[in-house]
């Protein structure tokens, strides 16, 4: 399968939180990884998020021209299975390209494109193959934690980017892979450690995954 070169970058707590009990965002970057993510972002032909990472955070996946002068703006791509992106979203205005992906409908709108890509979930394989055919070569997921896991699963993820962030929140709060998970030894998903950088107050971890043959 021709897809693009897929990187997965988070950031999380000590235990592995991305976000507070019930969902609500924090801020776990600190500004050096700020700074990193931009750069990240504007290396990338494409930013994908799930659509509860837009409900919850409302993010504009654009490069901010105080980190990387001269900025590209990547193409937005949401998964969003049964269209409940908002109207009035960030990711909707016209500062960048936006593909939204469901099961549901299909039109173009100025620079809102909406595709079709499987029926009850969004089939990432084919839309990797789409992508690819409209020259995206390296894609980088933010999140969330369901859609991380099933890159993972999927084995679609080739690289792995984690800023831990000093503090921990415990409970119920999501993950950095939610989705079904592991249920055997056979299922989880294993990495080699490529590196680990200070970065302000946290730490950087590159990780590569290594799936089962």
């Amino acid at each position: 399968m021709k897809r693009p070169h897929v990187i997965v970058n988070c950031a999380s707590s000590v235990d592995g939180k991305i976000a507070l009990v019930g969902k609500h965002p924090l801020k776990l970057s600190c500004e050096e990884d700020m700074a990193r993510v931009h750069r990240l972002r504007n290396e990338c032909d494409a930013v994908l998020v799930g659509i509860e990472t837009v409900l919850a955070d409302d993010p504009k996946l654009t490069v901010k021209e105080k980190y990387v002068p001269g900025c590209r703006q990547p193409l937005r791509v949401i998964i969003d299975s049964r269209f409940r992106t908002p109207e009035n979203a960030e990711v909707m205005k016209p500062v960048a390209p936006t593909l939204i992906v469901t099961c549901c409908r299909e039109f173009k709108r100025g620079h809102v494109e909406v595709i079709t890509c499987g029926d009850d979930r969004v089939d990432l394989s084919a839309l990797m193959e789409f992508l690819h055919t409209r020259g995206v070569k390296k894609l980088l997921v933010e999140g969330g934690s369901t859609i991380i896991w099933s890159f993972l699963k999927e084995q679609l993820v080739d690289k792995m980017m984690v800023f831990f962030s000093p503090l921990i929140i415990g409970g119920t709060a999501p993950s950095i892979a939610g989705g079904e998970g592991a249920e055997s030894e056979e299922e989880t998903i294993r990495f080699e450690l490529q590196a680990v950088e200070r970065l302000g107050n946290g730490y950087l971890v590159t990780l590569i995954p290594r799936y089962a043959q």
